[in-house]
């Protein structure tokens, strides 16, 4: 290498977050990292959350620092015990530790409600009798200024007064606010003297009927890092335009020597979008709530636990995460993205075994010399439960003379090219020996019900002085397992479910393909599948024994992917 050669900075490699902490490590505006992920417990995570957990807690992890889960529990209208416990198991699951560091805006309200008191006494903040509807109406546009309330000058003793008694419940709903007072003519909409507090006489999962106050996102977001001394605050793309507010409050706390903590920082990043799927909450309870999947954990739906029942793992989402890497650029990822990541892992991971999923009958006549074959067993064959892992051994099948194929493994009248068993053609069995078609028996209308075929159980012998170049799976029918196996598409067969004419919605969207049950034949081995066991069934995809449905002895799976991306094949054609 030539002297003159300047090393490659390894900074190049990072993302631009990564780049702003090493700013500010360097700068010594920090000497450390923390980071959180701040939920909403109004629903379930979905695989855009997932990269916000990966992300915020891969940070933490990467410079030696701190992650937290903090519930944003500031709406107690819509939520609920249950999503606060699915978060913590599904943010678990993902491998995100945050160790005692677990709270809850409501651990702050009388934090927030003291601070909000001292921004009233330093004339930052006002009460308002505006309805909301009242309060958008004046807020202005982009173009023309919003105008004042008539309520803004109320004198710093009066709002004390009302704001004390808007929290010992005097008021109804609505009534009343308590608002910023900061520029009814700022350019960035977010300053036009935004809400801090709503009256809602709702009761709190954790505090109660202890308030009926409850503080905006906007004023406890910030305030809740702070208090917690969060560094970075990591936020998707949509709060790049109330970063202005959040600096706003910290800097008007700073100011009253408030803050116990260096004042955090918020950077923006793009959130993830992915084909085929909505994201929206909103969409995703509606869903639920109109019966269009089976729950929050439908393997169709894009939560974490839907993927997770479908039989997606961690590491492959965590693996989809880094590979997509952290952008300011808003895009949408193409499915197939994610898919592979699952295959990839799987195909690393996942034990090997025989299925079929629509059953075709093969009787074995005899050997391909024309002697008869044994009663009973023909052959016991030894498999490899994975080619790249002997250390996971084989497994034992034995071969009778009746057995299942695919369906579409044979075809009366084949084209150019098809590999598989056709009249007068042989094909390979998997592990086992080689099978040549000599008879097709079909019942009163013409329909296929049997294929009956020799048997060669050396599986490297010519036939008819020819290489045998397919090969198929298959499963005894003696011992086989008759077994529900759950084939999961797209939930949505376009690429943008929300892209729809006029008078119509995502709903109209929806692939009705989805979901196809069938009884299938498997090998009898996977009689002995636990629930959450993953599996690829060999020439069909990767497998799930559901962790639900699944009993003993009688699983139940669910297709967590095709072996490659046949329906973006087809959605190509």
């Amino acid at each position: 290498m030539s002297t003159d050669e300047t090393p490659a900075d390894p900074s190049a490699s990072k993302n631009f977050i990564e780049q702003q902490i090493d700013a500010d490590l360097a700068a010594g505006r920090v000497d450390h990292v923390h980071t959180r992920f701040p939920p909403e417990p109004n629903g379930y995570l979905h695989i855009g959350h997932a990269k916000s957990i990966c992300l915020n807690s891969g940070l933490a992890r990467n410079y030696n620092g701190q992650f937290n889960l903090r519930f944003d529990d500031t709406n107690p209208a819509k939520e609920e015990q249950e999503y606060v416990d699915a978060i913590m198991d599904d943010v678990r699951w993902l491998g995100a530790e945050w160790d005692d560091r677990l709270f809850h805006a409501s651990d702050y309200f009388e934090t927030y409600y003291e601070w909000a008191t001292a921004l009233v006494k330093a004339g930052h903040a006002y009460v308002c009798d505006l309805t909301g509807d009242e309060v958008r109406e004046m807020r202005g546009t982009l173009t023309e200024p919003g105008k004042p309330s008539p309520f803004r000058d109320r004198s710093v003793e009066e709002n004390l007064d009302l704001f004390a008694r808007m929290r010992a419940g005097e008021f109804p709903d609505g009534a009343k606010t308590l608002r910023a007072k900061i520029d009814m003519a700022s350019p960035i909409i977010n300053l036009r003297d935004p809400v801090m507090y709503r009256i809602k006489h709702v009761s709190h999962q954790r505090t109660g009927d202890a308030w009926c106050l409850y503080a905006s996102y906007d004023w406890a977001h910030g305030q809740g890092d702070a208090l917690e001394g969060i560094t970075h605050s990591i936020c998707t793309l949509e709060f790049e335009n109330h970063r202005p507010l959040y600096d706003w409050f910290l800097d008007r706390l700073q100011e009253l020597k408030l803050l116990p903590h260096h004042r955090p920082r918020q950077i923006e990043f793009a959130r993830l979008n992915l084909t085929y799927l909505v994201m929206s909450k909103r969409k995703l309870l509606q869903l639920v709530k109109e019966g269009h999947v089976s729950g929050w954990d439908d393997p169709r739906m894009p939560t974490i636990r839907g993927l997770r029942r479908r039989g997606y793992t961690a590491e492959a989402i965590r693996a989809f995460c880094e590979r997509i890497g952290v952008t300011k650029q808003n895009s949408t990822i193409d499915m197939l993205w994610l898919e592979d990541a699952v295959r990839e892992h799987l195909n690393e991971t996942a034990q090997r075994r025989m299925a079929v999923l629509r059953p075709l009958k093969v009787t074995l006549t005899s050997y391909a010399d024309g002697t008869a074959l044994p009663e009973g067993v023909i052959k016991v064959c030894e498999l490899d439960n994975h080619p790249q892992h002997p250390e996971l051994g084989k497994r034992e099948i034995e071969l009778t003379r009746e057995l299942w194929i695919e369906e579409d493994d044979f075809m009366e009248v084949a084209p150019k090219g098809f590999f598989r068993l056709q009249p007068g053609g042989a094909v390979r069995l998997r592990g086992a020996g080689i099978i040549k078609c000599v008879e097709v028996v079909k019942d009163g209308e013409g329909a296929i019900t049997e294929v009956q075929c020799t048997f060669d159980p050396d599986t490297s012998a010519l036939v008819d002085g020819k290489k045998v170049k397919g090969t198929i799976h298959w499963v005894p029918a003696e011992d086989c397992l008759d077994a529900e196996v759950r084939l999961y598409d797209h939930l949505f067969a376009a690429e943008d479910p929300e892209d729809v004419p006029e008078g119509k919605t995502f709903l109209d969207n929806m692939n009705p393909n989805s979901l196809e049950i069938v009884v299938a034949k498997l090998e009898p081995e996977l009689a002995d599948a636990q629930p959450g066991d993953r599996y690829q069934f060999e020439r069909l995809g990767y497998f799930h024994a559901d962790p639900i449905d699944t009993v003993a002895e009688a699983p139940v799976f669910n297709r967590t992917v095709t072996l490659r991306d046949t329906w973006g094949k087809e959605s190509r054609k």
